[in-house]
């Protein structure tokens, strides 16, 4: 009884020794990983909070060409049921001659012209192709690089693997944030401003959203 006793200062010891480390690893292994990508959505916060002040001159691409008539076949079956993707060797001769890259993805038909929105990050562009006339009109605007971070900030238009980075990038943000709470605890001795501390940042939010926000 006695010795269980006095082993027990000694077993604490080992098992707040134990869980210092494992959450010093976690912590520091959960800050590497998403040191870079919490500087990019930090610093795109700040350009998002304040984008009606930034500035930008929007470049804009205009570009036209001429279906050839043999092309148009195919294009006018597809464009009688009015709806489905542009038939392949149109992609494939628009792709040579404009220097687009075009997927398999559906059109929009209207009156036998079939609409293609392609936007990405920081860009808005668009690419039409009448069946009648074989017409064919594209347009990109680039907003430029803020922009490009910014919607990168918010996944627009990014695709399912950017989503699925930002997915692990909170994550391991999630990992970064409990474990350095568990580490506050386990100091809350030696540091008697950690609650305090940890007690503002949880009312000034919560303060601010109650009061300023309506």
């Amino acid at each position: 009884m006695h010795g269980a006793l006095r082993d027990s200062p000694a077993s604490d010891a080992r098992a707040r020794a134990y869980w210092l480390s494992t959450l010093h690893q976690w912590h520091w292994i959960s800050a590497a990983a998403c040191l870079v990508a919490m500087l990019l959505f930090s610093v795109t916060g700040i350009t998002l909070n304040h984008a009606a002040r930034i500035g930008a001159q929007p470049r804009v691409t205009r570009l036209s060409a001429q279906l050839p008539a043999d092309l148009r076949q195919p294009l006018d079956s597809v464009a009688a049921s009015g709806q489905g993707a542009l038939p392949a060797p149109v992609r494939e001769w628009i792709g040579q001659h404009l220097r687009l890259r075009l997927d398999a993805r559906a059109a929009e038909w209207s009156d036998g012209e079939a609409l293609l929105s392609m936007p990405t990050p920081g860009v808005d562009a668009w690419l039409s192709v009448d069946a009648h006339s074989g017409a064919i009109e594209y347009e990109r605007t680039d907003r430029g690089w803020i922009a490009w971070l910014n919607d990168l900030h918010k996944g627009r238009h990014a695709g399912p693997v950017w989503a699925w980075f930002i997915d692990l990038f909170a994550l391991a943000c999630i990992v970064f944030t409990l474990s350095g709470l568990a580490l506050l605890w386990l100091h809350r001795r030696q540091r008697a401003l950690t609650w305090p501390l940890l007690g503002l940042g949880l009312v000034v939010p919560l303060l601010i959203a109650l009061l300023f926000i309506h």
